[in-house]
């Protein structure tokens, strides 16, 4: 007999279903076991003798396989399938499980998010984790599918560097045969060299930041959502992006329905709100709230999420002084930067790119780095490099944002910060 998912089992029908104990209940002469696979969970009914005494060795999360005979049912459980019952006629153990370290039980709080995630192989067992993930996987092919359409091309970017991508010395090193290398803290400057002649190209990169922060929206090893175009400035990128953040969230509404009614989340299509960042430190002064001369604070962010909920806000015009050395300078002091912050929080930093040698290493200087160890960077624009721009969304930020979860980490499966590197 071949398995079956537990979301695709009909009445009548003699089944085999493989899947996890997720609980038991004992009533007198007979025993109910619900047991779950990736698809959904149902009710089974243990009446045969024998099964009942393989069922008295069995502990919860345990590894089954059923055989039984699917039968209509009125199911008032929390479970995915009410309308169908299983009525066991045998049950093979395939793994035990041991005593668990942390419950994985529908509605389980009794571990703290540290403890969770010491168990994280565990903790994914729960219904409500696996959702997050389910939602976050969408977010992936949803952006690979909006960029197809878009004709960009995905590329695969090095992780081992020989210097700073983004310049500052929050770098973590590594030994390079002889030579001393660095995780990569971007792939801006490879991404720029393909857009230069490949036009518009996206990836999902990898990126480490070696910076000793311990807060609910930061992690040293993260995701992004990459893109860049040439023949670009940065409000062609902006309406890109405003596009592109759209089309996943209509995904997301698409495929995740019950995932996001399992969480608890009411999502909308983001509206979209332009404003220069003088014009935000403007609006931010009339509702009190502080900014700093060159980027906003959290306290600002936080305060444009309020003022224009379900929207992303595009800050453009950004001081120069506030921007990495790549961005190019519009007049003196401003640039052509931008950030996007959505629910409260910034999701994405970009703009258009230097992609002129001689002002690349006049930019490299301002921010005291030498332009000798960007060489094959700045010389890539010495032969008929275009103006391009590009941005960059965090994905893991994205998601916890979609779904209104506080803290990063429970949207990242294996979470590296300043004191976590395992499991």
């Amino acid at each position: 007999m071949k398995r079956q998912y537990i979301r695709d089992v009909k009445a009548g029908e003699s089944v085999l279903l493989n899947g996890w104990v997720q609980d038991i209940r004992d009533l007198a002469k007979l025993k109910f076991l619900m047991l779950r696979d990736c698809s959904g969970m149902i009710q089974c009914i243990v009446k045969d003798k024998e099964v009942l005494n393989k069922i008295s060795e069995l502990t919860l999360e345990s590894v089954v396989e059923i055989k039984g005979k699917v039968k209509e049912a009125n199911i008032k459980a929390d479970i995915s399938r009410k309308d169908v019952e299983i009525e066991v006629t045998d049950l093979e153990i395939l793994n035990k499980a041991e005593r668990l370290p942390i419950q994985v039980a529908e509605k389980a709080s009794d571990a703290n998010l540290s403890t969770r995630l010491d168990y994280r192989f565990l903790d994914l067992h729960r219904r409500e984790i696996q959702a997050i993930f389910k939602v976050e996987s969408t977010i992936m092919q949803a952006f690979r599918e909006f960029m197809v359409k878009e004709g960009a091309v995905e590329g695969a970017f090095p992780s081992l560097i020989s210097s700073s991508s983004e310049g500052g010395t929050e770098l973590f090193s590594a030994k390079y045969f002889e030579k001393k290398a660095f995780l990569s803290q971007s792939c801006q400057l490879y991404k720029q060299m393909l857009a230069c002649s490949m036009e518009k190209v996206f990836t999902i990169f990898t990126v480490w930041r070696a910076e000793k922060h311990n807060t609910p929206r930061h992690l040293n090893e993260a995701r992004q959502l990459d893109f860049e175009m040439a023949f670009a400035d940065e409000f062609v990128v902006m309406e890109v992006m405003e596009r592109c953040v759209q089309f996943i969230i209509k995904k997301v509404l698409e495929l995740n329905k019950s995932e996001l009614d399992l969480l608890k989340v009411d999502l909308k299509v983001p509206k979209v709100k332009y404003m220069t960042f003088a014009e935000a430190i403007e609006l931010l002064k009339k509702h009190k709230i502080k900014a700093e001369k060159h980027d906003l604070t959290p306290d600002a962010e936080k305060k444009l999420g309020e003022l224009y909920p379900d929207t992303i806000v595009f800050v453009n015009d950004w001081p120069l002084e506030g921007k990495p050395f790549y961005i190019m300078p519009k007049g003196k002091d401003s640039s052509a930067g931008f950030d996007a912050i959505y629910q409260g929080t910034e999701i994405s930093s970009g703009g258009q790119r230097v992609h002129l040698p001689e002002l690349l290493e006049k930019r490299l200087k301002a921010k005291d780095l030498n332009p000798k160890d960007f060489k094959a960077y700045i010389d890539s624009f010495r032969y008929g490099a275009p103006p391009h721009a590009g941005w960059g969304i965090g994905l893991e930020r994205l998601t916890m944002l979609i779904l209104g979860i506080p803290n990063i980490r429970e949207v990242t499966l294996f979470p590296r910060d300043r004191d976590r590197l395992t499991p």
